[in-house]
């Protein structure tokens, strides 16, 4: 929208200076001599239109250079001792846009064949001469072209300055986002590594003796695993800039496969035809059925759970429902993780719901605006 305000304003900014122009050069024109046999009806269409002309100066500037030049050489030769002001301003947005060989070629030329066009209208070579120097400044197209060239290369400083900022940022950000990388695999690779190993062995060696695996080494099990699957694509992606693509809705199906695997009856249900899912809400959707399975398995004491996702033209719609104990006014057991659920949904303008339902169970309900979030 911002940029859209700059154009128009930029347009009408050239559109003012056109009319301007076109105006000057009309007034000078009306009270300029004019040649015995000039014709004046032609003139002045010339002299407004080698102004308004200008108003495409930034869109064109070759093309408007070369519509003035010809404006100024058809005035001459109409009979009218008017300054070439729209050229000199051509030569400065051509000169501006980097276009030199072409606004130097052009000049040159115009230069060679203005007291040509002044022969038309004069019978006497030396007057029309004179005639064409007074109409053509040389010292003034000169300044339009340097007043052009040096706002270009200020210009282009000012973009360079800008490039290099943005690069010391990023490059900033890649140092950061490796060092988090190496705390990361440091601090917490090796201990998660732990937790699961030690959970295997003792679930292997539990199940070699015959004996009977408790159900809270399994969750450790299980937990050591998703952690390790989790904290190794978070380090993929912060070593690989965001290149690695990130879980997701294409990974909520195996999601619910671990939950069947670990004797869950668990389903999944999906409405609607896919759009295009911002990341962010895409990541956001995969925790959300992520956490809400999790706290099933571990909390809930349930024995089925279904997934709903609803995918809607302006919306994202999750639905994580269970059979637990879970009542109506006693204690959410599947609330571990929800404040980070609600803290997801909110930082995207969204909204969640994770309650108790009055026949039993939770219910884990979340709405994700497609169309804020991108």
């Amino acid at each position: 929208m911002t940029s859209g305000r700059f154009a128009v304003g930029t347009a009408a900014r050239d559109g003012a200076v056109a009319v301007g122009v076109a105006a000057a050069q009309l007034v000078t024109g009306l009270s300029a001599e004019r040649s015995a046999g000039a014709v004046e009806p032609l003139g002045y269409v010339l002299l407004v239109a080698g102004g308004l002309t200008l108003a495409a100066g930034r869109r064109a500037p070759v093309s408007v250079l070369a519509a003035t030049g010809a404006c100024a050489l058809g005035y001459q030769a109409a009979g009218f001792d008017v300054p070439v002001v729209a050229y000199l301003f051509a030569v400065y947005a051509a000169m501006r846009a980097g276009h030199r060989r072409a606004t130097v070629t052009a000049s040159v030329i115009l230069l060679a064949v203005l007291p040509l066009a002044a022969l038309v209208s004069l019978h006497d070579g030396g007057e029309a001469y004179a005639r064409a120097r007074g109409a053509l400044e040389i010292a003034w197209l000169i300044a339009a072209g340097a007043a052009g060239e040096a706002l270009r290369q200020a210009e282009r400083r000012a973009d360079e300055a800008e490039r290099t900022r943005e690069e010391t940022a990023r490059r900033r950000a890649d140092e950061e986002r490796l060092h988090i990388a190496r705390e990361l695999h440091d601090s917490l690779t090796h201990q998660i590594s732990v937790i699961k190993v030690q959970a295997e062995v003792a679930v292997h060696l539990a199940q070699r003796r015959g004996e009977d695996v408790p159900e809270a080494l399994r969750v450790i099990r299980e937990a050591g695993r998703e952690a390790s699957r989790d904290l190794r694509a978070t380090l993929e992606a912060l070593r690989d800039d965001g290149k690695a693509p990130p879980l997701g809705m294409d990974h909520v199906p195996e999601l619910v496969d671990r939950a069947r695997a670990s004797g869950l009856a668990a389903t999944l249900t999906v409405d609607g035809q896919r759009p295009d899912v911002p990341a962010p809400v895409d990541r956001t959707a995969y925790r959300i059925v992520q956490e809400s399975l999790t706290n099933v398995v571990r909390h809930a004491g349930a024995a089925s759970a279904t997934v709903r996702i609803d995918y809607r033209p302006d919306a994202l719609a999750i639905r994580v429902d269970d059979d637990g104990t879970a009542t109506p006014g006693g204690s959410p057991g599947a609330g571990v993780g929800l404040t980070g659920m609600r803290e997801r949904v909110a930082a995207l303008g969204g909204r969640l719901v994770a309650e108790p339902r009055a026949g039993g169970g939770f219910t884990v309900q979340a709405e994700l605006p497609v169309e804020r979030a991108s």
